[in-house]
């Protein structure tokens, strides 16, 4: 049974060079759950999709982030891409939003490349998270405990390593906005 998300708000931090199906398909499993969902970018208007190197769709956008609040959503979700991320980490606004949610301990989800933003947001040390591949070195060299699992549940944060995990990423995401308990990642894990 899909959880139902009536009632929930969920904003997106997404800027140019995202990859596409990170942002669409998240958004597409919260819309079918009810939720209200907002892309939100330190860009006005619209910001272009990747297809990994290659240009795909434009988005619009539906909040600029210097008028976005924490206290309006209920989680927050980061798309990766090499060039999303690699712009929102050094982007004050944006690493200040992501650790909000973080200590209102609410929601957050980051895929792929996007738990750069969280390491730049100082939010990782002592956490269990996975990653793309070169983002994990990062992670562990930022104090996180670092797995290679499709997708790791440490408290309210969600991590996964791509797009090939995204149907667990956007299961727990869904599942976690709903306010289901869900099971994290042993402590007991190495880094790989």
């Amino acid at each position: 049974m899909l959880a139902s998300l009536e009632g929930k708000r969920v904003a997106i931090l997404a800027t140019d060079g995202f990859e596409q199906i990170e942002l669409t398909r998240p958004l597409e499993a919260l819309t079918r759950a009810g939720a209200k969902v907002e892309i939100v970018s330190p860009k006005a208007y619209e910001i272009q999709g990747f297809n990994h190197l290659e240009p795909g769709e434009m988005f619009p956008v539906d909040k600029r982030l210097d008028q976005a609040k924490t206290a309006d959503y209920d989680a927050l979700v980061i798309p990766g891409g090499v060039f999303n991320p690699d712009q929102l980490r050094t982007d004050e606004d944006a690493t200040r939003f992501a650790r909000a949610f973080i200590e209102a301990d609410k929601p957050v989800a980051a895929i792929c490349h996007a738990p750069w933003v969280l390491i730049d947001a100082e939010a990782v040390s002592g956490r269990i998270m996975t990653a793309a591949k070169p983002v994990r070195t990062d992670l562990a060299n930022a104090g996180a405990n670092v797995v290679d699992e499709e997708v790791v549940v440490d408290g309210h944060l969600i991590t996964s390593r791509g797009p090939d995990d995204l149907s667990a990423f956007c299961d727990r995401l869904v599942r976690m906005v709903a306010g289901e308990p869900l099971a994290a990642v042993p402590k007991a894990v190495a880094f790989i």
